[in-house]
């Protein structure tokens, strides 16, 4: 399966602007797109299993849930954005290396509220910081892993690969930590252009 931060980018029309063919394209893969208060997020199933969630751009639009395993994920999702301390219990289906799997969930016992660093959590797996930013960027499954809980030593880090302070990810980033109660990073909520 190709993730949806790696597949093939779209052809752009003017001032690379997507063409609306290839948005509804790229929506396709979606089996729903959320609209939450932060943004949208892409679900991807199979078999009755969340196969992933991805954080789009803001040009996707919503898309209706075409199964009751994505009408599920929309449902807790907006249930998350309701309540921070809202537990996911979506059947996901599972992914990645021993080692991302190993990172994955000491990123699931931060608790909410809280955050840790790459060279801490670096230190609870036995890794170097670098590896565990790189496992943070393959998850799968963003939200329900928190790995918005984690941060570099000197301020917000990277989210979902991307570093641009601007950036609509880092951005969700922010949002994820300020709707969980982490005043931090809560003043950076309102520095976005």
């Amino acid at each position: 399966m190709v993730r949806c931060d790696q597949r093939p980018r779209s052809t752009q029309g003017f001032f690379g602007a997507p063409t609306v063919t290839n948005i509804q394209q790229q929506s396709e893969i979606f089996s729903a797109i959320v609209a939450l208060p932060f943004g949208k997020v892409g679900v991807r199933t199979a078999a009755g299993l969340i196969t992933e969630l991805c954080y789009l751009p803001p040009h996707f639009e919503a898309k209706e849930a075409q199964d009751a395993t994505a009408q599920l994920a929309v449902e807790q999702l907006l249930a998350y954005c309701d309540n921070a301390d809202y537990r996911f219990t979506l059947p996901l289906k599972v992914a990645g290396t021993d080692f991302q799997k190993g990172v994955w969930d000491a990123i699931s016992s931060i608790p909410r509220g809280s955050v840790r660093t790459y060279g801490e959590l670096a230190k609870h797996v036995g890794s170097a910081p670098r590896a565990v930013g790189q496992a943070c960027g393959a998850n799968w499954f963003p939200i329900v892993v928190p790995c918005h809980r984690v941060t570099s030593a000197a301020g917000l880090g990277g989210f979902a690969n991307s570093d641009d302070p601007n950036s609509y990810l880092l951005g969700i980033k922010r949002w994820l930590l300020a709707h969980e109660g982490s005043s931090e990073y809560a003043w950076q909520q309102t520095t976005l252009l």
